[in-house]
């Protein structure tokens, strides 16, 4: 296993399904840059941490399931599914009790064995669908 795949495992595994913010220490540098896909941007450890806290009490039940990991050295990527249920208040959006899953690309930048930079993209179209929120045309 490759230093980018054990740190985005653990990323997602720890820190996001498991909620283990004491993991944060030893994978994610103390100025991490992090912007999400409902164009959330923290910097800094602390203040990511504070966003995961903040996007779990929407999704208390939040899976990231990594479907492959594409490894370039420093950089790399990971195809993913995210998936919960809408428990809680997001972005002012009141609990729908609806459970979503939708495909996205999360992209990371290491520098020194930890996770400097990470840029989540998820198909926002079917997230808001999923919630009710949009209406999606027939593919067909």
């Amino acid at each position: 296993m490759s230093e980018a795949e054990r740190l985005i495992g653990q990323f997602f595994e720890g820190l996001w399904n498991r909620d283990e913010p004491g993991l944060a220490d030893r994978i994610l540098s103390e100025d991490l840059r992090f912007r999400g896909t409902l164009g959330s941007e923290t910097r800094g450890r602390e203040e990511f941490l504070a966003y995961v806290a903040g996007f779990r009490s929407a999704f208390p039940d939040w899976l990231c399931r990594i479907e492959e990991i594409i490894d370039a050295g420093d950089r790399a990527a990971a195809r993913m599914t995210f998936s919960g249920t809408h428990r809680g208040e997001l972005r002012g959006l009141a609990p729908t009790g609806r459970r979503v899953s939708y495909p996205g690309v999360t992209l990371f930048r290491l520098e020194r064995g930890r996770i400097a930079e990470v840029w989540a993209l998820g198909d926002t179209q079917q997230l808001w669908s999923d919630l009710g929120i949009l209406q999606l045309p027939d593919a067909g």
